[in-house]
């Protein structure tokens, strides 16, 4: 190859260098979500302040767990679950989904802000801050829940989910979907279980909730228990406001699943080659912008990869015409 077409093909390979370094960081930050509405444990502690919150409740649970949690409103979750929520978290722990971080919100006790609602239809609205493929389940507990013991799966009707929702559209940041409350009395908690269907992913919330006029407590007590306040969710400039506090993973999810972590490439190696695919491949197989993500991650990758090989295999030409003309003299 003439000097100066090898001098033309280099400085065309380095061009892609920081084409892909800026399709990598134009990629959109995503984190995940929790229920809005009736609204979630976590949702209402950061609405009050995760530095100085106002209930007793949300005071507890910061002084169990800490403030971070509440900047990472958006994240309890388990990587790996697959449907086996039962089997991953034990009583007790569900509204943490055994994770240390938000231990607070497992905290038994009766004065938990709560929604007030009653038995028929239900708008269930979840507050989503990165769209994902999956079914959405939210379950009651059974009459005679106490909110002053820690919270069993045997507490809550599996049978009889009051809402289910199979990839519902996100608009102005909520999943919104349909459900109806039983008959109930009193302080009574929903549980809901976000399961991806485009990785293994799925994310927990407890909402408490009070039906009936005047039920603001619960039929248990605690020793410092005082009539539940209502609860009020987080407003879009809260969440803004601490958006730099949060730890959640964005550009992947964190966890030690390949196909759900911080690297593109890895994860489009444990999806399979759909994970890199066209728009029209996304379109077909129903993935989320998450996926999208992936591909120009992969796409970057790749030629990053491509660039290294050309100048690698360049220089080694260089070099071996060179010798040649020296042992030719």
């Amino acid at each position: 190859m003439p000097a100066r077409r090898r001098k033309v093909a280099a400085l065309t390979a380095l061009g892609v260098v920081p084409l892909a370094l800026t399709a990598l960081a134009a990629a959109p930050a995503s984190a995940h979500g929790t229920m809005g509405d009736p609204v979630s444990r976590v949702a209402q502690c950061y609405a009050e302040g995760p530095e100085s919150p106002k209930s007793d409740a949300c005071r507890a649970a910061v002084a169990a767990g800490g403030t971070q949690a509440l900047y990472d409103w958006n994240g309890i979750r388990i990587g790996d679950a697959n449907g086996r929520h039962r089997t991953l978290i034990p009583d007790g722990k569900l509204c943490s989904a055994d994770n240390e971080e938000f231990k607070g919100l497992d905290l038994a006790r009766a004065d938990w802000p709560a929604t007030r609602v009653s038995a028929g239809p239900y708008s269930f609205k979840y507050r989503v801050t990165a769209p994902h493929k999956g079914t959405f389940k939210v379950y009651v507990t059974k009459a005679g829940y106490d909110p002053a013991h820690p919270l069993a799966w045997s507490d809550l009707d599996l049978d009889h989910p009051v809402a289910t929702a199979t990839d519902p559209v996100a608009s102005g940041g909520f999943y919104t979907f349909s459900g109806t409350l039983p008959e109930r009395s009193g302080k009574q908690l929903l549980y809901a279980i976000w399961q991806r269907s485009d990785s293994p992913e799925a994310f927990y919330s407890c909402s408490d909730v009070s039906f009936g006029s005047g039920h603001t407590g619960g039929s248990g007590t605690t020793s410092n228990s005082s009539p539940a306040p209502t609860a009020s969710a987080p407003s879009d400039r809260q969440i803004e406001a601490g958006a730099d506090k949060s730890t959640v993973k964005h550009y992947g999810h964190g966890d030690a699943d390949a196909r759900t972590s911080g690297d593109p490439t890895a994860a489009a190696a444990a999806n399979g080659p759909q994970a890199a695919g066209t728009s029209e491949n996304l379109a077909e197989t129903g993935a989320d912008d998450s996926t999208s993500y992936l591909a120009v991650g992969g796409a970057a990758a790749l030629a990053l990869g491509a660039a290294a090989l050309f100048l690698s295999v360049s220089s080694v030409r260089r070099r071996a015409t060179g010798d040649g003309g020296r042992h030719g003299r």
